[in-house]
């Protein structure tokens, strides 16, 4: 790395990670004080700990007052989660994809999801309830509120010709969000809606996607037995 890519925190960044992943640091073993980095890279110190609070922030080193800085014994092991849009994960199964808008309605967010999807109490939502297909067969259901005042453009949208989970994933950008994976039995109405018998058990996921603070949409979907969720390590 020349003199050049370090003139920034990103680039002291990747020097840094670098001799982490090739174990020029050993796990646990304390790495050189910032001032030491800032003169071997010839930048201000203020540049070299910006590095170091982007990889603590990554779990990657653990720094303490007075103890510096160390290598982590045990950094985080991370998948990578991407919002699937259905009508594609269907398609890649080389089934045919089809949905249906079952209730759209506009309401006041039920008062068990204010604490994680906080909108003003007074404030209409948009919500809708879905059926999703392969080959005809059901494959989820689906349970959405959005926030219109993060998605305006959502109130015109009439969800028929494509999905509201297709269509946020075009026009609703996310900056993060909260994801909780569960089992939970089919009842009479998951029953009718999945073609399950009562009491399967069905795999159940709940996302919320923010911009900023700003909550975007709440989705609660319920997968068909058989379901696999894929993804990258």
């Amino acid at each position: 790395m020349t003199v050049a890519d370090t003139n920034s925190w990103t680039g002291i960044r990747e020097e840094l990670l670098r001799r982490i992943v090739g174990r020029v640091w050993q796990p646990g073993e304390q790495i050189p004080h910032e001032a030491d980095l800032a003169e071997e890279f010839g930048c201000a110190r203020t540049t070299v700990n910006r590095a170091l609070r982007d990889l603590a922030e990554s779990g990657l080193v653990v720094r303490k007052r007075r103890a510096g800085t160390r290598v982590a014994l045990n950094p985080p092991q991370k998948a990578t989660l991407t919002i699937p849009v259905l009508r594609e994960e269907v398609e890649a199964l080389g089934r045919t994809y089809r949905h249906s808008l079952l209730e759209r309605d506009l309401r006041p967010l039920p008062p068990m999801l204010h604490g994680a999807f906080q909108v003003p109490p007074d404030a209409d939502v948009l919500y809708l309830k879905s059926l999703h297909f392969a080959d005809d067969r059901p494959y989820a259901f689906e349970e959405r509120y959005i926030n219109l005042a993060t998605v305006p453009g959502a109130q015109a949208a009439s969800f028929e010709a494509i999905s509201a989970n297709e269509w946020l994933v075009q026009n609703a950008p996310y900056s993060h969000g909260d994801l909780a994976f569960f089992a939970l039995s089919a009842d009479d109405d998951l029953s009718a809606q999945l073609d399950a018998a009562p009491g399967t058990a069905l795999f159940a996921m709940e996302r919320i996607t923010f911009a900023g603070e700003e909550p975007i949409t709440h989705a609660r979907l319920i997968f068909a037995p058989g379901y696999r969720m894929r993804t990258a390590i």
